[in-house]
């Protein structure tokens, strides 16, 4: 497809229409794999498994993959394993002297650690592949079997067929993000939440006309959704504009400098990542539960570890704020900003230059972190516990919409930067700016 794009006669396609076909054709092609199941298992009592399971983490997990858990597709795994292998990847980086040495060689090292990380989900993706395959095999569902020819061959199969699919999804989302345009991870994701959209809206439509869900809870459950919508694109288009002034310097016989400026800094500098990174980690404990799920631990995670319960809610809401801290320590240095300041002569008004305005910016991004963290952590946990006063599905929880809202408006973000490249480059190409008369 890459090539077919790349093949396009000179002229028919600008750069940024390239990227977006780039990115609808790697989105196409993992939409059209998760419907490829693999063999030996009865995919409608699966099906039926899993709408018994639509209020747990089983039923979160197979929102994610949209859909492929259920299905038991190729990509039933999604990018869940990638994303963990990341988040161990990041940890490693501030433990580990080599991985941080690696950190600060810039491209080369990047890429090093990007490898790093590609071993480390394939080894996931076999091990929560295998956690699988034995689960479907031992559990019973309605007096019957999942699997209709289970044995080690069969597991085997299964194992190498789910840590493959987990490998493309993962190479179809790094195209995506080369090539395209977003966050290839995240978009993923989204594709896998959107995808399923209609037939959730069709369930909860049909409890409203058999009357299991009444016009008053129907409204209120739209008001929520809205109200989300809004508070997540009003957040995360807020930013604390930091006042920068430059000193005035004379170079020969002019004065450069004496310019007013401001450093916009995000309230949620990480993004949607915090939550991503927190439902990953949650899947853990559900892969152990998986090796022995007749066990006490097993019980234990089914039955406390629900989303809407107090122990999920609490565990979820510590990982959000611990990985909002931890993601916007990686991307934002205040020492940096500090000496970058310093170098062309600008300073916060009222703080002195060099480690105070490194001291100053970390206190603001702190603060500005803890309001980030604490408005993921209601769009999250709130509408969860709202829609489940009222007997809808978790899909309409304030995670997925979190998700797909930031995704969406990350990626428009992205297109918009393009367009503005577009235009300055033909800007340039039609030589707008003429040089003076009577210089060369």
């Amino acid at each position: 497809m890459a090539q077919a794009i790349s093949k396009l006669p000179e002229g028919t396609l600008n750069h940024l229409q390239k990227k977006i076909l780039y990115t609808l054709g790697f989105l196409a092609i993992y939409r059209i794999g998760v419907h490829v199941p693999i063999p030996g298992v009865d995919t409608e009592a699966l099906g039926e498994f899993f709408k018994s399971q639509g209020a747990n983490l089983f039923g979160m997990f197979n929102m994610f993959s949209g859909g492929a858990l259920e299905r038991f597709s190729v990509f039933a795994l999604g990018v869940m394993p990638y994303i963990s292998a990341s988040i161990i990847a990041q940890l490693l980086t501030v433990v580990v002297p080599h991985l941080e040495a690696l950190s600060k060689e810039g491209e080369a090292g990047r890429r090093k650690i990007t490898q790093y990380t590609r071993y480390g989900t394939v080894l996931l993706a076999f091990i929560q592949g295998y956690m699988i395959a034995n689960t479907l095999e031992a559990a019973p569902f309605q007096g019957g079997s999942l699997v209709s020819t289970g044995g080690i061959g069969w597991k085997l199969m299964t194992t190498l067929s789910l840590t493959a699919g987990t490998a493309f999804v993962m190479w179809l989302g790094e195209q995506i993000t080369e090539r395209g345009v977003g966050n290839g991870m995240s978009l993923i994701i989204f594709a896998g939440i959107v995808a399923g959209l209609p037939r959730i809206i069709g369930n909860t439509y049909s409890q409203f006309a058999h009357a299991q869900l009444d016009l008053a809870r129907m409204a209120l459950l739209g008001g929520v959704i809205i109200l989300v919508i809004a508070g997540v694109v009003f957040l995360e288009n807020g930013v604390r504009q930091v006042p920068i002034q430059y000193a005035k310097r004379q170079v020969g016989g002019r004065i450069y400098g004496g310019q007013n400026s401001h450093l916009p800094i995000r309230i949620n500098a990480a993004g949607v990542i915090p939550p991503i990174f927190a439902s990953s980690l949650l899947q853990f404990p559900l892969t152990i539960s998986a090796v022995a799920p007749n066990s006490k631990i097993a019980h234990f995670v089914t039955s406390n570890l629900n989303p809407g319960g107090w122990l999920y809610n609490t565990v979820y809401v510590s990982m959000i704020i611990f990985f909002a801290y931890f993601y916007t320590s990686i991307t934002f240095k205040p020492d940096e900003i500090a000496e970058n300041l310093k170098k062309h002569g600008g300073f916060v008004p009222g703080i002195r230059p060099g480690a105070k305005t490194a001291e100053f910016m970390e206190r603001v991004v702190s603060r500005l972190t803890l309001s980030g963290a604490l408005y993921l952590s209601a769009i999250c946990v709130l509408p969860t516990i709202l829609t489940g006063k009222f007997n809808v599905q978790f899909y309409f929880g304030g995670t997925s919409l979190l998700i797909v809202v930031g995704t969406a408006l990350e990626t428009f973000r992205q297109i918009e930067a393009h367009r503005q490249s577009l235009r300055y480059d033909a800007f340039l190409k039609r030589g707008a700016i003429r040089p003076r008369r009577g210089t060369v």
